[in-house]
This record gives structure tokens, sequence and C-alpha cells, in this order.
């Protein structure tokens, strides 16, 4: 069978032709052609106006839209973009528009998105792979203060040379940002000075997230680091995302990314111009950007100190009274048994509970978090005995 390899615009010169030559009825001709009466009667019409350029395929977006925004609140999207220091998207502006004109018809989130793209105000993201979710999931959250996240925002250097760590905390609840403070580094020193100044002013959570990073964790047993054993004293249970899963703490990271356009573009001189810059955004993040997530309120909004203050000074730890208590010496080591049992150096000092779960097995407490266990039975050592902790 021979098919046919006519070009659409030769099909419809082939179609005139035959129709000025008068070759059968128009609805015979229309069938031979395989087009509808209706459609035979366009092409015809657009020859008789414009000769064979009307035969072209012609534009089929309409010549009148109803639709179209108007021009105040094409402005005003552009406008609400600009004045905030903080990057607002187009859901933020929808929710701003609906307040502003009540009584307009607001544009969809795509229409807002078209604008900003026009203006050049909306640069393309670059898509990325995304690491699939970790299946354990972490207690609920179901009131400001159940769980503060914490994370240091990477490091960059300021214009006098120096690099600058940015510590943030926030309330995973309300989104309440508690502190953003740039810091000249890691070290557990100055971080806990910044946390101190944060539990004096909002009091003490119940939890705290964190990555594996120094210095909420570090290679001990059960993670522990001088800071997350701090909090364990102060009644605050650490929390640690798995490696390689930030989206564990993805409401924490996603404040980091607004974060990171809005205090780094330029970045300041010194730190503390840098500082100003954190301290604005702060105020901003909180009291001026709606989140979706909150019902497009603020989290200054949701937000209230917890009941818990700071103390004076730390708490003992308190074990049940079946447990056998023992102080960690300098060198991270219990005396048990005629022999020692090796914990972890940053536990210098602090006290530890065994408990004894089947003959000759302890397991090793501090506090509520279990550092792993020992059999009695598997002792090293000469005339002096040792045992190590198995996580």
């Amino acid at each position: 069978m021979n098919w046919k390899t006519v070009k659409p615009m030769d099909q419809k010169v082939l179609f005139i032709a035959d129709n000025l030559r008068k070759s059968g009825t128009f609805t015979a001709l229309c069938e031979r052609y395989g087009i509808s009466r209706k459609t035979g009667y366009k092409w015809l019409k657009r020859y008789c106006v414009d000769s064979i350029e009307g035969l072209e395929e012609q534009s089929r977006r309409p010549h009148y839209h109803p639709e179209t925004t108007p021009y105040t609140i094409r402005q005003a999207v552009i406008d609400i973009r600009q004045s905030r220091r903080i990057l607002t998207g187009a859901k933020k502006i929808q929710s701003a528009l609906a307040a502003r004109f009540p009584n307009e018809h607001i544009p969809s989130h795509t229409t807002i998105n078209n604008i900003l793209r026009r203006e050049g105000l909306l640069q393309p993201r670059k898509k990325r792979k995304r690491v699939t979710p970790y299946s354990k999931p972490f207690a609920a959250v179901k009131a400001p203060n159940e769980l503060w996240s914490t994370d240091f925002k990477g490091e960059f250097k300021l214009g006098n040379g120096k690099y600058c760590y940015p510590l943030t905390v926030m309330d995973h609840h309300s989104r309440f940002l508690i502190g953003c403070d740039g810091l000249l580094g890691t070290r557990h020193k100055d971080t806990q000075k910044i946390f101190i100044k944060l539990f004096k002013t909002y009091g003490l959570p119940d939890r705290m997230r964190s990555d594996n990073g120094v210095p909420f964790a570090a290679r001990t047993l059960a993670g522990l680091s001088r800071l997350s054993v701090w909090w364990i004293r102060l009644g605050i249970l650490p929390e640690r995302i798995q490696p390689g899963c930030p989206q564990q703490n993805g409401c924490h990271e996603r404040m980091h990314r607004i974060l990171k356009g809005a205090t780094t573009t330029p970045i300041s001189a010194s730190f503390p111009s840098q500082q100003r810059q954190f301290d604005q955004f702060k105020t901003e993040y909180n009291t001026i950007r709606e989140h979706e997530s909150l019902q497009n309120k603020t989290p200054a909004d949701c937000y209230q100190p917890a009941k818990r203050t700071y103390p004076s000074r730390l708490p003992e730890l308190e074990y049940p009274d079946y447990f056998e208590c023992f102080t960690v010496s300098s060198n991270g080591v219990i005396y048990w048994g005629n022999g020692q049992v090796y914990t972890a150096h940053v536990l210098a000092g602090e006290t530890v509970g065994l408990e004894c779960i089947d003959d000759g097995i302890w397991v090793v407490y501090f506090g509520p978090i279990r550092l792993g266990q020992f059999n009695q039975r598997d002792v090293k050592g000469g005339k002096k005995p040792y045992w190590t902790v198995k996580v």
C-alpha cells in the first residue's frame, strides 16, 4: 500500500486548486482530502482573503485576554518581591496580595512566577537528586520547646579575611529562630556560651536535634560530646539525624537556604556588621515572614518561651534504685569488680549507672542514654582485668 506523504501546506494548495477546477462536489472534495466541510470552508475563506499566505499555520493565541493580570497587581507582585530582605516566593506573595486587594481576583502561583520571571526576579534552581528518606521516625512534636534544632551553617570568609561560622537554633514546632550568631569556629567553649545565653532567655527544650558534626557529636559511646553531655545534665535529650540524611532536619535546612541568600549578599567586612545582618534577618524571619506550615502565621505568633528555666547549677542525674552507680575517672574508666570498665573520656567526673539484665550481662547508662553493654565473663588483662563496653 502506498502511503500519502503530502505536507499539510501542499494538501491545502491542492484542495484549493481542485475546488477552483470544480472537481466534483464540495462534500466529495472534502471527503477525498479527509477533512470536514467546516475546515474546507475555513481554508477557502482564508485563500480568498490573503491568497496563498492565508493558508499558512496561524497562531491560536486569543486576541483578547479577559484574565490578564491588571497592572496594579503585577506591580504589587514586583514590589513585594523587592521590598523584603528575605526573598518571598509565589505562595507568600499570593497571601500578601489577598490581604492588599481583598476585592480583586488574585493570580495563581504560576502567574506570579511568570511575572517574576519576566522581570528577571526569579532565578532557575538546579535540580538535585534527593536522598531516600530515613525510615526511622523521630518522636512527634506537638508544642513549642518540645524540640529545638541546631546546626552550623557553612563557614564563609568576611571582608577582613576571617571566617564566620553561623550557629543557628530554631524551635521545631513554631519555626521560631531562637538564635543566629556568628562564631570564629565550632569550638565547644564558644558554642556553649551561645547556648547559655539562649537558655537564659528562652528556657530549656525537651530535646535537641543536630547532625553528627562537632561540637554536637563525637566518636565515643553513643556519639556523646562535651556539649551533648552538658545537655543531658540539663535534662535535654540529644537527637541526631542519620549521616547523609539532612532531610530529617528539613525545616532547619530550608531556613539555612533563606539565611544564606539574605545575609551574605553582600558579605560584611567585619563580625559586628555581619552580626547586625544576622540580627535583622532573625527579626524579619520571626515577625514578618509568614509560614505556610503555620497557616500563614509568623513564628512569633506561635512561639512562647519554655517553662523550664536555666538552673544556677547542674542537677545530678537520677538512676533507679536497682542500678549500680559509679563516677567516671579522669581517664574515662570506672572501677568495678576488682577491674575497670572503659566508657568515654568526655564523661570524666560524671556518674553512670550499671544495670544487670542477664547472668553476667551489664548495660551502662548515662542518664537516659544507653551507652552499651559488656559481658562480665569476657574479662581481659592479667592482674588488672578490664572490660570493653560494646554498642
